[in-house]
């Protein structure tokens, strides 16, 4: 589906000469999502009872884990073309709120050139025709990557995935400061893709497998035959293994940004358009860390000496990435900077579930990474929808006034969201609810998922980092906290534009291309349902979730059990 849809956008994106036709190619990128969620829905019935289908010659297979994490990205990325597929601002009229008049009423509107820059302002991701096209190449690597079983299309997979992702971010081409970001994501995206290829090739050299079955059945046999200390085999082979899965790792560690590889993320995060980030901040990690996943699970029992599996580098990383994710935190003064670093904190919870690779801390790991991407998401759409917004207002700070990239990227310093309470208090509470979450107050659902991964750990024995989890979740309470003390208890210092005060817009009623009659709608916009609709259900799920706790958590129990145990389902 997803590859028939990529070759008629790239047809259609062929034949064009019109620019504005962006947002029709949104909306027929959330027809296909919707189709793939379908087909996905179907296929995880079909492997529900076997524990994976090959595919393409076992470069590829689908089971009912591959296939939930499918559904996931599916969702995410429709909800991201969601932002992008219709107008952010609505203007609103009791006379014609009928359903009658609004599917058979034709409105055309009389532009005023006094306020043309202001009713008609709009990003420049509603001009660029490949938008839709480029996000429909990411979802596609990062599909095959989750279902990837060869060392080859994983590297492939994920290299379609960066490539796409590298051309996102420098996609806005009048923006130097999303060129500039993109530039550096592309560099240093390279250097972890040479990690990547040369991890895949020790293995190759020391292995001469591809194949992930063949590689995990391997080194579990030698661990095997290590056990049983028969030393007539030549056990040389696996020994530089554990080494070559560590620069495997380091290469997917510098893609999802976790310490001590986080560089270029919070640089990234702030140069790009806030919509571009909302994607690249989501859908790469999820597909990378599903993968590392898998690999965790399989090789567990590989060691570098006697006493530690390979896998320790992950509680490293886990606990750099808290530590560095939460203290550096306390320091930004620019918005997605700190989402940047909240990310880092927050892998570093997902980074410690995943090393402990029990049925417990699998469940975890799932339920958190689900947590995550909702929050994460709810938390990108508010910011593009305060921005929007505050179109219609001005400020009298002149720092916020001279920021650069303003179209692409309305709020970019927390000084900016300065008494916001006091403009939209509801769109307000939905950004407090979210920042809650991610300091993990109860009983919200970033609670129970830090609650999870920290029983899990205590399981294990590791009450070090689970004490350094605690800590670092308390501190990052702080800099969550500032952002909601600076958006209640502060005043803003925004006015309202003076020629839109009593400023009435005209329109005129067509039916059959006459005029019958003229209508004046109030100049106050209003944020469009595609927004409204999105942030109110992602919020509803962030404060319900204690009273509908079952469905998520029977979700996330399930998918550990079969990939412990797929037999006994």
């Amino acid at each position: 589906m997803l590859l028939s849809s990529i070759f008629f956008l790239l047809l259609s994106n062929a034949l064009s000469f019109r620019r504005d036709v962006t947002i029709l190619y949104s909306r027929i990128g959330i027809l296909i999502l919707l189709y793939c969620i379908y087909l996905s829905y179907n296929n995880l019935f079909t492997t529900y009872l076997d524990n994976g289908i090959g595919l393409f010659g076992g470069l590829f297979y689908t089971s009912s884990i591959t296939q939930s994490f499918h559904i996931l990205i599916f969702v995410i990325s429709l909800l991201i073309l969601n932002m992008t597929g219709f107008y952010p601002r609505k203007l609103l009229s009791n006379e014609y709120m009928s359903f009658y008049k609004l599917l058979f009423t034709k409105l055309h509107f009389i532009k005023k050139l006094t306020v043309s820059n202001i009713i008609l302002k709009k990003g420049e991701q509603y001009t660029i025709i490949e938008y839709t096209l480029i996000l429909l190449f990411v979802v596609m690597g990062s599909i095959l990557l989750i279902s990837s079983s060869d060392l080859v299309s994983i590297f492939l997979a994920i290299e379609l995935q960066s490539y796409g992702l590298y051309l996102l971010c420098t996609l806005y081409r009048n923006s130097e400061s999303s060129t500039s970001a993109g530039l550096t994501y592309f560099l240093l995206g390279g250097l972890a893709s040479c990690f990547i290829l040369l991890g895949i090739a020790l293995i190759y050299a020391n292995l001469g497998v591809t194949y992930l079955d063949s590689f995990y059945i391997v080194n579990n046999l030698s661990s095997i035959i290590y056990d049983q200390d028969i030393n007539n085999i030549n056990l040389h082979v696996t020994t530089y293994i554990p080494y070559c899965l560590l620069i495997l790792v380091v290469g997917f560690l510098f893609k999802i940004s976790a310490a001590p590889f986080h560089i270029w993320s919070p640089e990234v995060y702030d140069g790009i358009p806030t919509i571009v980030t909302t994607f690249v901040a989501l859908v790469a990690k999820i597909s990378i860390l599903v993968l590392i996943l898998q690999l965790v699970h399989y090789t567990n029992n590989i060691y570098i000496t006697t006493q530690y599996s390979w896998t320790i580098s992950l509680l490293l990383s886990s606990l750099l990435s808290l530590v560095i994710g939460t203290v550096l935190g306390l320091t930004q003064f620019r918005i997605k900077r700190l989402y940047a670093y909240s990310t880092i904190a927050h892998l570093g919870y997902m980074l410690l579930a995943l090393s402990i690779n029990s049925i417990e801390s699998t469940q975890a790991f799932i339920f958190y990474l689900i947590q995550y991407t909702i929050s994460n998401l709810n938390a990108f759409i508010i910011l593009v929808a305060i921005g929007y917004s505050l179109y219609s207002y001005n400020d009298k700070n002149i720092n916020h006034n001279n920021l650069i990239d303003k179209n692409n990227s309305p709020i970019q310093l927390i000084s900016q969201l300065k008494g916001y309470f006091h403009i939209n208090s509801i769109l307000s509470l939905s950004l407090i609810i979210t920042l809650f979450s991610f300091a993990g107050i109860p009983p919200l659902m970033g609670f129970f998922a830090k609650q999870m991964v920290f029983s899990a750990a205590l399981q294990e024995g590791l009450v070090f980092l689970t004490l350094i989890g605690i800590f670092a979740s308390v501190i990052s309470g702080v800099y969550y906290l500032f952002i909601v003390k600076t958006m209640v208890f502060d005043w803003h210092s925004y006015t309202y534009f003076s020629k839109l005060q009593e400023l009435k817009i005209p329109a005129l009623i067509l039916k059959k291309d006459n005029v019958v009659d003229k209508i004046y709608f109030d100049s106050k916009f209003a944020l469009s349902s595609s927004f409204t609709l999105t942030i109110s259900i992602l919020t509803l799920v962030i404060l319900l979730f204690m009273f509908i706790p079952n469905e998520w958590l029977h979700m996330s129990n399930i998918l550990a059990t079969v990939l412990f145990v797929p037999n006994s389902i």
